[in-house]
């Protein structure tokens, strides 16, 4: 289910300890096979939070001097835009063809009925510039209704996204779809009513969140996966200061020092080892091309052992501050939200979720 796939073409210097004397930083990118009889480069370019002004250079040089072909993108991030016009200029201009490219978009949680899957698929389409998307992604189970400029409860199930979902790929505006944040028991409920099986589902997931469990399960179902933040995120604003850096982690420096690697290869090989997609996202063009030169090394057993972690510290869980039995405390934003994905913390905030109900008007269910 992983095969090579072309040469990825990397501007940083080769100083890999594993790789024989004499060779070049170019090796063989891999690719994953997917459910819908497609194949997706196992290594993309993440777009999140990649400020406007600056996506657009970061995508035509990742694509034209780096040898990426996969972009990972979604309506929320606010720069498809520009994403777009990168993608018309490498094809117009560097001799790129669009059946070279895997393009990932999102649909977003204000779009959840089925009536609305449809018409933000075709905004996401004029915007990047495309006929078709490679991967439509559901972004959240969540939905919610935009009302005088605040988010509110959206009950919408998320099976219904998913028949709408279904219908693009009938229509040919979309090639393989899939989910995103979905925890095992949302993952089950798609299985059971869906007619096109999800080919991905993209979650948060480095040393810190292994997320092994979720990735075993959705194995069973013939789905693959997708890491975002597989850094740590450290630029999230959502992140707490008491929370430890991934790339100063001792094992995962003792790692780089081993192979003459950063720690930031050590950490995106680790997903390649699972078979996970993994999407970095940068705009500097130094650590494009250095994120992709991850191909001519490989860790061994013991070195993933020492990779994996058991603490949570999640970057895409936004906290909120509440009072509480007389003290303020922090929750996850969304936690009273009714598909609410994250089990850690459903598990830890049982007790607030049973109870409490916030301005969006999410209380408890009875």
């Amino acid at each position: 289910e992983i095969i090579e796939y072309r040469e990825a073409m990397s501007s940083a210097p080769n100083d890999s300890k594993s790789s024989q004397p004499g060779t070049s930083s170019k090796a063989k990118m891999e690719e994953l096979k997917l459910s819908s009889g497609y194949t997706m480069p196992i290594l993309g370019l993440g777009t999140w939070k990649s400020k406007p002004g600056k996506v657009e250079q970061a995508v035509k040089y990742a694509i034209s001097e780096c040898g990426y072909r996969h972009i990972d993108c979604a309506a929320i991030y606010g720069n498809e835009v520009e994403v777009g016009n990168a993608l018309k200029d490498c094809m117009e201009n560097k001799g790129i063809k669009r059946e070279e490219l895997f393009i990932t978009s999102k649909v977003w949680n204000l779009y959840h009925a089925k009536e609305e899957v449809l018409p933000a698929c075709k905004k996401t389409l004029k915007d990047l510039g495309l006929t078709y998307l490679d991967l439509y992604l559901i972004h959240w189970p969540m939905g919610f209704t935009l009302i005088d400029g605040n988010y509110k409860l959206n009950k919408i199930h998320y099976t219904e996204t998913w028949a709408a979902m279904e219908e693009l790929v009938k229509s040919g505006l979309v090639r393989s779809i899939g989910i995103s944040n979905f925890n095992i028991e949302q993952v089950d409920d798609i299985m059971k009513m869906a007619k096109i099986a999800p080919s991905i589902n993209q979650i948060e997931s480095n040393p810190y969140i292994a997320q092994t469990e979720l990735i075993s399960h959705c194995e069973k179902h013939g789905i693959k996966i997708t890491a975002y933040s597989p850094l740590g995120s450290q630029d999230n604003p959502a992140r707490q200061e008491r929370w430890p850096v991934l790339l100063k982690d001792k094992a995962v420096v003792a790692l780089a020092k081993k192979y003459g690697k950063t720690p930031a290869h050590i950490c995106l090989r680790y997903h390649i080892e699972r078979k996970v997609s993994v999407i970095p996202k940068s705009v500097t063009p130094s650590r494009i091309a250095a994120n992709i030169d991850v191909f001519n090394f490989k860790l061994t057993a013991e070195d993933m052992k020492d990779l994996e972690k058991t603490e949570f510290f999640r970057s895409c869980c936004p906290p909120k501050e509440i009072e509480w039995k007389g003290e303020k405390i922090f929750i996850p934003r969304d936690l009273c939200h009714p598909y609410f994905p994250f089990e850690e913390c459903l598990e830890k905030f049982k007790d607030i979720r049973a109870e409490y109900q916030d301005e969006r008007g999410w209380a408890p269910e009875k």
